[in-house]
């Protein structure tokens, strides 16, 4: 297991190095104090795991893990941090775990135990199955003969248009909103992919995007920063903390 750790706290990058190397199997291939610095890193050895921390000097975790995402990057990433209030972001921005500083032996062997099962079944998927390309892409049909081919993860927003009653999404490098068939309904959007929440009746969105809820409206990560219209209803509101509290 190739792992590289990216912390501005040099102490902390040692301690955990120290008990990484306990483990089977396992090899450190980078440190790192700066997140660009940790960037290039990972492009360059392509590690299993990574360990990052949040508060950087040059820049957040968080943005770290948005453009390695953005990269398409294929690695677990264990979110470790002295300050709790980052791990629903993390996990927003699909990191594989959390750990809190000063990281505890029992917690940091849960995790290990975890990335090994893990990248144990990933093996034995891909070895007993053939992937179909572009598994995450979506057929969307326009009208009753046209169809639009769209990666889920492209999409941003789901929005109802009351005037031509029909759903409309937002995708990236799409300069205008596709619009869908009548017949998709708003229950067969959510059964898409999990990461399309509603937030109230007119939208639904893509919580990996989602950066925070300011005065009751929905923030987003680029490419779909500029949409601040998007607010989220009172009855959605609790539905949707509940989903998160488990975090």
């Amino acid at each position: 297991m190739r792992i590289i750790i990216v912390d501005d706290d040099k102490p902390a990058i040692e301690a955990l190095s120290d008990a990484l190397v306990n483990f089977p199997g396992v090899e450190i291939v980078g440190m790192a104090l700066t997140g660009e610095e940790g960037l290039r890193l990972v492009e360059k050895e392509n590690p299993d795991v990574l360990f990052l921390d949040v508060e950087m000097p040059d820049m957040s975790g968080l943005d770290f893990l948005a453009m390695m995402n953005s990269e398409c990057t294929d690695c677990y990433v264990v979110i470790c941090t002295a300050f709790d209030n980052y791990m629903l972001s993390a996990f927003r921005q699909k990191a594989f775990d959390f750990l809190l500083k000063p990281v505890d032996n029992d917690e940091l062997e849960i995790v290990m135990q975890r990335l090994t099962e893990k990248r144990e079944n990933a093996a034995t998927k891909q070895n007993n199955c053939i992937r179909k390309p572009e598994e995450d892409t979506f057929i969307f049909y326009t009208n009753s003969m046209d169809f639009r081919m769209v990666k889920i993860k492209d999409i941003g927003i789901f929005q109802y248009n009351h005037e031509m009653r029909s759903w409309e999404m937002i995708v990236a490098g799409s300069k205008t909103p596709i619009r869908l068939k009548r017949n998709m309904t708003n229950d067969k959007i959510l059964a898409i992919d999990t990461c399309f929440r509603q937030v109230n009746q007119k939208f639904i969105i893509n919580i990996n995007y989602l950066f925070e809820v300011k005065d009751n409206v929905c923030c987003f990560y680029p490419p779909f920063e500029n949409i601040r219209y998007v607010k989220v209803g009172s009855f959605f509101r609790r539905r949707f903390i509940e989903q998160f509290n488990k975090f």
